[in-house]
């Protein structure tokens, strides 16, 4: 018996079947992502052979140097989406504020945020990076997007997703009814199911953060560390594992269960909430997260009920199973009130 083979562009509209106020415009725009991943690909799966790895000489709006695959991806899912007249108004986080939909193309009423290539730096070694995107719904009565528009909390998410290029390519999305993955076939051109309703395991296996940062963490989240590795009673220890790309250390953790973590520290006081952006990264992971039964949190709350204030605000990070996530919020609760008192100011005001 032939296996029922399901596109990704099947996919999508067999779930916008299930909501008879569907127009197809945001089965589109979910259908141009998994296209500018596939235009993507092509260019990573070829990275050593063309002319396109290494620095350009430039930095992003982080002060990151680009690479020259931060650049094209970046250009690549802009222009799938600067003329579709889906968009209101976009943001990367490759750029420093926002995006505008061209005067001469129409506008539709979503936002889109951005990472093109996460773990960018990873490139030049031939390891796993990946693409994260999340959509809004505009807010706005203009008929153009502003920064109020991207300036969302995650609980107001209607998709998000991610792309993951390595020894195959996936791409991982939810439209808020459950987490699908789909795996690239070369051979067909096509993304095809192969994960449906994904759930994080109950019984995680792995945890994911850089312990090169050990000596800067707050006493609470070494701590955490510690105990997730087998100390402080813990029974159950973890099993290291680090990519250094958020994407791929978040999409084994999904599969697998486990815990990944970028905290803030205290080493530059003035800067105590980490690496991490909220919107370009956070947000997405974090309703893919919760989607699947785990949970996100900056170690005070869930991060997405946070309010962001600026484009490019960062926050710390434990996303994963739901117990491990709650597990670093107690240890930051009981070891650590200096840090939470300092960052606190820049965690603003949540929405409910």
């Amino acid at each position: 018996m032939v296996k029922r083979l399901v596109t990704i562009e099947r996919h999508i509209l067999e779930k916008e079947r299930e909501y008879p106020g569907a127009t197809g415009t945001f089965t589109g725009l979910l259908y141009d992502m998994a296209l500018s991943a596939k235009l993507i690909h092509r260019e990573t799966s070829r990275a050593g052979l063309l002319d396109i790895l290494g620095a350009v000489g430039t930095v992003n709006s982080s002060g990151e140097v680009q690479q020259k695959l931060d650049v094209f991806a970046d250009q690549m899912i802009y222009k799938m989406n600067d003329h579709t007249g889906r968009l209101c108004a976009m943001a990367s986080e490759e750029r420093e504020s926002i995006i505008d939909i061209p005067p001469h193309f129409d506008t539709g009423k979503y936002v889109l945020l951005y990472d093109p290539l996460d773990g960018s730096s990873n490139i030049d070694s031939n390891v796993s990076i990946g693409t994260i995107f999340a959509i809004h719904k505009k807010v706005t009565s203009g008929v153009r997007g502003t920064m109020e528009d991207l300036l969302q909390p995650g609980n107001r998410l209607v998709a998000a997703g991610y792309v993951v290029y390595s020894v195959s390519t996936m791409m991982v999305y939810s439209t808020g009814q459950g987490v699908h993955g789909f795996t690239l076939d070369p051979s067909l051109g096509e993304f095809l199911l192969s994960h449906e309703n994904i759930r994080i395991p109950d019984k995680p296996h792995y945890y994911s953060a850089n312990l090169g940062n050990l000596s800067h963490w707050t006493p609470g989240v070494r701590r955490y560390a510690e105990w997730l590795g087998g100390y402080h009673g813990n029974p159950n220890p973890l099993s290291l594992r680090y990519i250094g790309s958020m994407v791929a250390d978040f999409h084994r953790n999904l599969l697998h269960g486990g815990v990944f973590f970028y905290p803030g520290d205290l080493r530059k006081p003035d800067k105590p909430y980490g690496k991490l952006r909220l919107l370009f990264e956070a947000q997405a992971v974090a309703f893919l997260a919760e989607q699947a039964g785990g949970a996100a949190s900056d170690g005070i709350g869930r991060i997405l009920d946070i309010q962001p204030t600026t484009l490019h605000q960062r926050v710390p990070l434990f996303v994963g199973n739901r117990e491990l996530v709650e597990a670093a919020e107690g240890f930051i609760r009981e070891y650590d009130q200096a840090w939470i008192e300092a960052y606190a100011p820049y965690r603003q005001a949540v929405v409910t």
